[in-house]
């Protein structure tokens, strides 16, 4: 890049009313299962569940509006995760987990399922820099087909993202 064009875009991104966003990174972890069925963990519910992440990193990626996914090893959420439920629980370990991956919020999740008819993605938003919550939601699966699992991703994406659009504002959304 030339001087003369390197000086015009500096200028630029200094002008009044020029408002550059960095991207929002975030890093979303693996969905835990709960499964409190009669015939739990089946092999099907278990792909089912570890469908979820990158469902919903995709749609989370989705639309060019200043989101980015960041991974998150499977083997540093093990040894953060104490035990089931753990980083779900303790908001400032899994901010902890998403600093370490240089994210601006970390989405940490189950799916539980209470029912053969019916699930909930609930996932929790948290604010990296702060280690608080600043998000809740719960997304009813009706059916355990891929095309509702992918319906329910995309939903909680719109959640996650309109969440932190708002920057949290430190409340807790609930949302069925």
């Amino acid at each position: 890049m030339n001087k003369l064009a390197l000086a015009t875009l500096s200028a630029a991104l200094f002008l009044p009313g020029t408002v550059v966003h960095a991207a929002q990174r975030i890093a979303v972890l693996a969905f835990e299962l709960n499964d409190l069925t009669s015939l739990p963990n089946t092999p099907q519910e278990q792909v089912r569940t570890a469908s979820i992440r990158p469902l919903l990193e995709a749609a989370i990626r989705q639309a060019d509006d200043g989101y980015e996914t960041v991974p998150v090893s499977p083997q540093a959420q093990a040894m953060a995760n104490g035990s089931f439920g753990y980083l779900f629980r303790f908001h400032d370990l899994a901010a902890k987990l998403g600093g370490q991956a240089q994210a601006d919020w970390v989405v940490v999740g189950q799916h539980s399922k209470p029912s053969f008819l019916f699930s909930y993605l609930m996932a929790h938003v948290i604010n990296v820099k702060t280690g608080m919550l600043a998000a809740s939601f719960d997304v009813e699966l009706k059916g355990n087909h891929e095309a509702v699992t992918r319906h329910g991703a995309v939903a909680l994406a719109k959640k996650i993202k309109g969440a932190i659009g708002s920057g949290g504002a430190g409340a807790v959304h609930h949302s069925h």
